[in-house]
């Protein structure tokens, strides 16, 4: 069979040629609504317990409201129920703003329909979105995972032939393709610093809270390294890293190649040192391969400060004096 790329990405399914943006993802989704009756009735089903005729039915993409917004999708029969969906890319929720703005929408309100809701759409848990959605007095606010819908996808395949069991296989395989997972193919390692005080966690509540182990003890005793799931103000990467390299004491320590990884909100699981408390963000546990010593010391240099984290191939940390180096040599080859 031949293969086909796009923009040197391969087309693994029909849905890879809309693309794999939070908009590009909505798109897809809403598609599979309208081609697949059964997954729209369904996925309802779960979100609202309503049975629906999806004949019924009309899906609006990025409906524009002065003043409140575009909503990702509007869904509703105008008679049994009205949902707007917000799609998220990755471990993220909307925020009471955003979902303020859209239950104040003229078309959510005059609306006839019985049952209304608005809808967060992305990879998080629905446990988990229950403890950080927002609440909206009078608005019931709800949670549809990706991972509800990739399993909806495949009890319905069992039931169904044809074109519709076509298009609920690619849908399957393209949301788990686009789900946080690693890159196997990558060459770049995540070096951060590795701080020699003692960890601290920031509970869902806002408070600072100490743990009776170093960061570096973590790596040291568990073989475990734990940071944010990016998207925040942190800057960390959202996507699960294959290697990270830890630096400390002004050089490079070691490489590792990430064996698996858990997404949480509670470490303490994990390191019994942590405090056994919510965070206030999902966080990566990420579980570390053996060591990989550079064959020779390898210093900071002078453009890395503090802990500043970066990125830099591979190879470069074995044939570079300096991580300054590494990471100079890493852009250059970028830019080429």
């Amino acid at each position: 069979m031949a293969e086909l790329f796009a923009y040197n990405e391969h087309i693994d399914t029909i849905f890879d040629l809309i693309g794999e943006s939070e908009n590009d993802i909505t798109k897809s989704i809403a598609w599979a609504f309208v081609k697949c009756p059964h997954l729209l009735e369904t996925v309802i089903d779960f979100l609202i317990h309503i049975n629906v005729d999806a004949e019924d039915i009309v899906i609006r993409y990025q409906e524009f409201e002065k003043d409140k917004g575009i909503t990702d999708l509007e869904i509703t029969d105008n008679q049994k129920f009205y949902i707007i969906i917000e799609a998220k890319r990755g471990w993220s929720l909307p925020g009471k703003e955003q979902l303020k703005l859209y239950s104040e929408r003229t078309a959510f309100i005059s609306n006839p329909a019985k049952a209304k809701a608005i809808v967060s759409m992305s990879e998080c848990t629905e446990e988990y979105a229950k403890k950080r959605l927002p609440t909206i007095p009078g608005i019931l606010i709800l949670h549809l995972p990706w991972m509800e819908i990739c399993d909806i996808s495949r009890k319905l395949r069992m039931k169904t032939a044809g074109k519709q069991n076509y298009i609920l296989g690619e849908l399957e395989r393209y949301i788990k393709r686009i789900m946080t997972t690693q890159n196997k193919d990558t060459n770049w390692v995540y070096v951060v610093s590795l701080g020699l005080g003692e960890a601290e966690i920031t509970t869902s509540e806002g408070k600072k809270q100490k743990a009776d182990i170093a960061y570096v003890d973590i790596v040291r005793k568990y073989h475990k390294y734990c940071c944010p799931v990016g998207g925040g103000k942190g800057g960390w990467p959202k996507e699960p890293l294959t290697y990270i390299a830890f630096r400390y004491n002004g050089k490079l320590q070691a490489i590792h190649h990430i064996e698996s990884y858990t997404v949480t909100d509670n470490l303490h699981p994990f390191v019994p040192e942590i405090p056994d408390a919510e965070l206030s963000e999902a966080h990566f546990v990420y579980e570390l391969g053996p060591e990989i010593i550079p064959p020779r010391e390898v210093r900071t240099g002078k453009r890395i400060v503090m802990s500043n984290r970066v990125w830099v191939q591979i190879d470069t940390l074995f044939t570079s004096e300096t991580l300054t180096e590494a990471l100079e040599i890493s852009k250059a080859r970028m830019n080429k």
